[in-house]
């Protein structure tokens, strides 16, 4: 029986179950789909709280109603016993593991024969390989190593009618059939439920450096310096796993950028680099940078808050910040900010108007769509939720999307109302 702590959106759900082996969760999925129960898929259970509202019978969910009543149709498919690496092929280099592996079980168990998979994504203690595949949750690695979509290279999935649907398979460079790790990379589980996934790997690296540098100028013209500092850094003939800028109300902007490989090679990386940031300041952190994002997500304070992901072209990321600045001002903002050189971010806005925030990001967002960029909201008040879609727009692509909900779950049964256009 689920309690309190199970809640999404203020819904608590009416049981949890926790299936043993992917012909269990295929089988669960089928016998719910067959009574017309709402299936919301659990990993780690660490952004259960992402994604609109959940739409019960048809409309969404009432909040302030679901607290203080149990839902009667909606139910949690946990996948906390899925948990085993299943099989480590160092020599190919490819592993296939449970959905409910959490990353850093999986890491552990890939190092001990000197390889990893080259992610670093929000709280790999607690966040399941499922739970990461269903947000597509890359991290600074992606510079270097891609996208997560293009580490996959095959799944298993269990869709509503009880069927388990296999793509790809061991070998790097298999294409042969639908590309269905793709699709269901960043699909909120509401296509399927991941019950295996089977990833490319790299070596781990034998040594790491991060150099970090501040702006000697202030004001508008700081943020210009680092744009023009991660566009350099782009362009040259090094191969840095890791550049980001963090910023913020009370932050002039910083620029960190992490080398990995031998240790003479990351030394020949960091001088070129400095001969590069000439202008800029080279600066001391206390603190691990690369846990930024992470922290942003986990402040808490009195105020109310929203958490962001952000895309746009890393050519825009000064205009961008330029543009927080000024909204910032106006509405009586604080703001934080890590953004990736390929162009992703997350950004923490917090005032105490409500409304001030929901004027902030329809500002930003409008600005960022205009530029072929996007605003997801990915934490906030639960009242907010009620006012704005936490997607944005989905452009011309909705209509495709649906279809192919359609195809996969035509009952909509999988975390129905929780992703782009209430999908």
């Amino acid at each position: 029986m689920a309690s309190g702590e199970d809640a999404v959106d203020g819904i608590v759900p009416h049981m949890i179950i926790e299936p043993g082996n992917p012909d269990e969760v295929a089988a669960a999925l089928k016998i719910a789909t067959g009574s017309g129960l709402t299936v919301i898929p659990r990993g780690g259970g660490s952004k259960m709280d992402w994604g609109n509202r959940l739409r019960r019978n048809g409309k969404p969910g009432n909040s302030e109603q679901a607290t203080s009543e149990r839902g009667s149709s909606e139910l949690i498919l946990s996948m906390r016993r899925l948990n085993r690496v299943v099989e480590h092929a160092w020599g190919d280099m490819t592993a296939t593991v449970e959905a409910g592996c959490t990353f850093q079980r999986f890491q552990q168990t890939l190092a001990e024969h000197g390889q990893r998979l080259a992610l670093d994504p929000l709280w790999p203690d607690n966040a399941t390989i499922g739970g990461i595949l269903a947000i597509n949750d890359s991290g600074p690695l992606r510079v270097r190593f891609g996208s997560l979509r293009d580490l996959i290279i095959g799944i298993t999935l269990a869709l509503p009618d009880g069927t388990l649907a296999k793509s790809g398979g061991k070998v790097v460079k298999n294409v042969a059939g639908y590309d269905l790790p793709k699709l269901a990379t960043g699909s909120l589980g509401t296509l399927g439920i991941i019950t295996q996934a089977i990833f490319r790997l790299h070596p781990v690296p034998r040594a790491g450096r991060t150099l970090s540098f501040s702006a000697v100028d202030t004001g508008s013209s700081d943020t210009a310096s680092m744009n023009a500092l991660l566009l350099a850094i782009q362009d040259c003939n090094m191969v840095p796993t890791g550049v980001q800028v963090r910023a913020g109300s009370s932050l002039t902007p910083e620029l960190d950028i992490r080398f990995e490989g031998t240790g003479t090679g990351c030394e020949a990386q960091m001088e070129q680099t400095l001969h590069l940031a000439s202008g800029a300041r080279r600066i001391d952190s206390a603190t691990d940078v690369w846990n930024t994002p992470s922290t942003l997500m986990l402040s808490s304070g009195a105020v109310p808050s929203v958490v962001c992901k952000f895309s746009l072209l890393p050519a825009d990321l000064g205009t961008f910040l330029d543009l927080i600045r000024k909204t910032s001002e106006d509405l009586q903002l604080n703001w934080r900010l890590v953004a990736q050189a390929v162009g992703v971010g997350y950004l923490r806005l917090e005032a105490t108007d409500v409304e001030a925030l929901l004027d902030a990001i329809q500002e930003m967002r409008k600005n960022l769509e205009s530029r072929g960029g996007s605003l997801v909201v990915l934490r906030c008040p639960l009242g907010m939720k009620s006012t704005i879609d936490v997607w944005g727009s989905a452009g011309d692509t909705l209509s495709l999307m649906r279809s192919i909900k359609a195809q996969f779950d035509p009952t909509s049964v999988l975390n129905p109302g929780r992703f782009i256009g209430g999908i």
